[in-house]
């Protein structure tokens, strides 16, 4: 898995499911406010996903 967090507190995580990668955001209260709605065959593919969707930093 790999994450990072962004200015506004938000941490952004990348993993894997099965033979697909998801993404998803959590607020800084902990509550999941966003993730992917289907599994994508890369983790590139997957954080260009998370970057349209307002990831703004670079997860490790």
């Amino acid at each position: 898995m790999s994450s990072c967090t962004d200015k506004n507190g938000d941490r952004w995580e990348i993993y894997p499911s099965g033979s697909e990668w998801r993404w998803r955001r959590t607020a800084s209260n902990g509550r999941i406010v966003g993730a992917s709605t289907e599994g994508y065959s890369s983790k590139a593919a997957c954080i260009a996903n998370a970057q349209r969707n307002g990831m703004t930093c670079t997860p490790s």
